[in-house]
This record gives structure tokens, sequence and C-alpha cells, in this order.
């Protein structure tokens, strides 16, 4: 579930994308112009923004501009028009926009869209966790396993950014696992407890993922 922000003059269009996302889980917030959009913003920290084009006031361009000038351009942030030219859209996705989306818009390419922008802002968060793992041991132990004893080339291509999206998610799912299992003795019980996790569904998913139990074990 994440929290999206929409923003668009229109009240048909507010209501329609509205209705879809929160069918998918999400919690929505409004906005029917720029001034609006920026307090929103502010108060909520959207995880997504769909941004309409032409708007009465200040248009999306120009506001994703502002943003991203000022540092609030934190969040992917997706496009979207009816009348506006592939310049247009060119242009923003240089401003820093994910995506663009012409109106009017599908269901499919709706989600597809937001489920891109969502993952790939999870996959900056995962990069930027593989950074923090590279820290002197001192600051980072893991039981009886240091950071050192994972190697700076493996963490780099663990998380390289030149593989396909769910390649590197799954990869960086199986670092945070592994972390868990060390630091936990292997104690499913515990890492389980620890990430959320019914325990038929984290064995499910460290196979999935190739977890080495085993070797998890001897680490704890």
């Amino acid at each position: 579930m994440a929290n999206i922000l929409v923003v668009d003059d229109e009240l048909g269009i507010r209501d329609l994308l509205s209705e879809i996302l929160f069918d998918e889980g999400h919690q929505v917030e409004l906005a029917e112009n720029a001034a609006q959009a920026r307090a929103a913003r502010q108060r909520m920290r959207p995880d997504l923004v769909l941004l309409d084009i032409w708007m009465p006031d200040t248009d999306g361009v120009s506001l994703l501009k502002e943003w991203a000038s000022t540092g609030l351009l934190s969040m992917p942030v997706i496009m979207m028009s009816g009348h506006a030219t592939i310049d247009t859209a060119v242009d923003a996705v240089k401003i820093g926009a994910q995506a663009f989306l012409e109106k009017p818009i599908t269901l499919q390419k709706l989600l597809k869209a937001v489920e891109q922008g969502l993952a790939r802002e999870q996959l900056k968060q995962a990069v930027n966790h593989a950074a923090v793992l590279q820290q002197p041991t001192s600051v980072l132990s893991v039981s009886s396993m240091t950071v050192a004893e994972i190697s700076a080339p493996e963490v780099e291509q663990r998380f390289d950014l030149d593989r396909p999206l769910r390649e590197a998610r799954d990869a960086f799912e199986k670092a945070y696992f592994e972390f868990h299992l060390a630091q936990e003795s292997g104690s499913m019980t515990k890492v389980a407890e620890k990430t959320g996790l019914e325990r038929t569904h984290l064995y499910r998913k460290l196979k999935q993922l190739g977890v080495d139990l085993s070797r998890s074990k001897r680490m704890g």
C-alpha cells in the first residue's frame, strides 16, 4: 500500500483515478491545482504523484521543475495529459518525471505505471541500504559475521543497476534475509517475527530466493 497524490483539474479524472487506486489498496489524496498539490506534498509526503500537465494556475511541468529545483522531487512523478506533445513529455522526463500517461488513461496502463514507479523507488532505497552495508565493521556487525566478511565486489554485483528490475529486487531481498538470518543465528521464528512474515511464507520466500539456510546457521 502506498500514499498517492493525484493532481488534476478535472473532477471526473480525479474521482476515477482515486477509485481505481483505492480499490488496489492505496491511500489517495486529491488536488485540483498546483497550490493544493504543494500543500499536499508537504503534508502527506506521497510515495508517488500522478500529475496533470495542463492546469489553470501553474502547469504540471512547471510544478515538476519547481519541485526538482527546491529538492522536493524525492518521490516518483507520473505525468498525465491528453494534449501534450512528444517534446513536452520528453522535457518532463528530463526534469525528473518517471513516466508519461496519455489520456484517456486505460486501467492497465495506469496500474502498470504506478507499479513500476513504486518499484523503482523501492529499488533506490535498496541501493541506499546497500551503501550503508559497506560502512566500516566497527559501525555494523551481524552477530559473529561482520560486514567485512561480505566482500565489496559481491555487494556491488548484487545491486547492479544494469540488471532487470525483478532481478535487482530479488538480489536485495536475498541480502536482506541473509542479514537477518545471520543476526538471529538462523532462527526462523525470530526472523519471521522481525520481518513480519509467517513462517510458511518465509520458508517459501527463502527457497524462491535461493538462500542457503545451513550457511546462515553456521554463521550464527
